[in-house]
């Protein structure tokens, strides 16, 4: 699957002489990582950056509003979690099989992973709707964002199978080698979602612009209709990335005569890779769910500073996850070639790349902390709480790409366990306690204390990690 434009052209050959044994000289491992990292660093941006004036919207209906997004945000990230477990426990056996040269094989894989994650996606949301009226409840919020956060979650539910889809398609197209396509597809969904969430959040309305009165319709289904339009966005980007996928792929396409195995290897596989990544999701997803717990009592005004904050830190380091998904194709496709001095120097130079971002990311977010929070919110309260907590998390950026760049490398290595339980004894031997007797202190200023500590705790682990199993030999 090819794109126009020498960039992806010059990708492809790179990565024809990483699978064929062909030798690349270190500015070539630099080049074929930068051009492999830009497409999804750019989609990654592009997703916080459009989820920032999401949570902008949000933030312009008031607090209780925003309070009852911000309740069920971290259960959302939890089942987001599953989600890429269970796209993961399959794009990365393609990786693998397209290093290896056995494009049958990851075809196999693609059919198969589809129909499986579909199924994995249907019974997750029917399990997420039931849940809905009780999870705001569970979490401790307060009585008035109850019913809210209960809407926003069970639309959020109906999202899943297309969520699972979007994700599973866009990863499988990546491991294959073609990085701009599904970025571009991530990126048109993003700028679908702030025209569906303009349109459905707040009511018909007249704004000015350059001295002219322009009439806006709206459908006035307030945080709703933040909800209904990720829903359309994400429906639409998955449909694009089947489509692409399934007709478009000229190494992952449908063939006639291939059916699917819905018993063969393939599963099994998915399954040794997956149910650890799973299990790093519900770890952290889990501690995520908690932490609503310690900031709950805390007040409206906390839990949306918190939520706004949380977005805001995205600038920092979503461009580690865009990198850690280019190290899961790079590692993964240099694995499977069985070349394993040049996987071993890719794994370093990638993390060295994450780092390095995430540590300049850091340092634009301590400077514009107050502009950035500013711009989502116009209480005076959430902007102080928001500002102070980014200002302490900028110092954890370095740390935090660490542990998430050689998360994905380890992915395309297909070692998965080690990483998980590493995160386990992080969010929940030194996260957790850390916040809850943090909160008591400072408050919310605490809890981000915490999450600070933790992560530089959790990223010298990882490099710890990566230095055993990946050493330079």
């Amino acid at each position: 699957m090819k794109m126009a434009g020498g960039s992806q052209s010059k990708s492809d050959a790179l990565l024809a002489r990483l699978r064929d044994g062909s030798p690349l000289s270190p500015r070539e491992q630099i080049l074929l990582t930068v051009r492999l990292s830009l497409p999804a660093m750019l989609a990654q941006l592009s997703a916080i950056l459009m989820g920032y004036i999401d949570a902008s919207m949000v933030g312009r209906l008031g607090a209780e509003d925003a309070a009852a997004v911000g309740l069920v945000t971290t259960s959302t990230w939890l089942i987001y979690g599953l989600c890429s477990a269970a796209a993961a426990g399959f794009t990365v056996q393609i990786a693998h099989q397209i290093g290896g040269g056995n494009e049958p094989g990851a075809r196999s894989v693609v059919r198969h992973g589809l129909l499986s994650v579909l199924a994995f996606s249907l019974l997750l949301a029917a399990l997420c709707a039931l849940a809905s009226p009780f999870l705001p409840v569970w979490l401790g919020g307060e009585e008035a964002v109850l019913p809210g956060a209960s809407r926003y979650f069970f639309i959020f539910a109906l999202t899943l199978p297309a969520v699972q889809m979007n994700t599973t398609a866009g990863g499988m197209i990546q491991c294959g080698g073609n990085m701009r396509l599904p970025s571009s597809i991530n990126i048109l969904m993003c700028v679908l979602n702030v025209i569906f969430n303009a349109l459905l959040i707040f009511p018909s309305r007249t704004a000015v612009f350059m001295g002219v009165q322009i009439w806006l319709p709206g459908a006035g289904m307030r945080i709703a209709g933040a909800a209904l339009g990720t829903l359309l966005a994400t429906a639409i980007s998955a449909g694009l990335m089947l489509f692409f996928l399934l007709f478009r792929s000229p190494a992952l396409g449908l063939r006639r005569r291939e059916p699917a195995n819905l018993f063969g290897p393939e599963l099994l596989a998915a399954l040794r890779i997956g149910l650890p990544i799973a299990f790093e999701g519900l770890v952290m997803g889990g501690a995520y769910v908690l932490s609503t717990v310690i900031i709950a009592p805390l007040g409206s005004v906390a839990i949306a500073a918190n939520s706004f904050a949380v977005t805001a830190e995205g600038f920092c380091y979503m461009p580690g996850y865009g990198i850690a998904i280019a190290a899961t194709t790079l590692i993964g496709q240099s694995s499977g070639a069985h070349r394993e001095i040049l996987t071993q120097r890719l794994s370093w130079l990638i993390t060295g790349l994450g780092i390095f971002v995430m540590a300049v990311g850091g340092v634009l977010l301590y400077a514009l902390a107050p502009v950035i929070i500013g711009f989502m919110t116009p209480d005076a309260a959430i902007r102080e709480l928001g500002t102070a907590a980014l200002r302490l998390e900028a110092f954890a950026e370095p740390m935090y790409a660490a542990a998430i760049v050689s998360g994905g490398v380890f992915r395309g290595r297909g070692q998965t366990l080690m990483p998980s339980l590493v995160t386990l004894f992080s969010m929940w031997a030194v996260r957790l306690p850390l916040m809850a007797w943090l909160a008591k202190i400072w408050g919310l200023q605490g809890v981000w204390l915490g999450m600070c500590l933790e992560l530089w705790v959790r990223g010298g682990l990882f490099l710890t990690l990566l230095k055993k199993v990946h050493h330079i030999t």
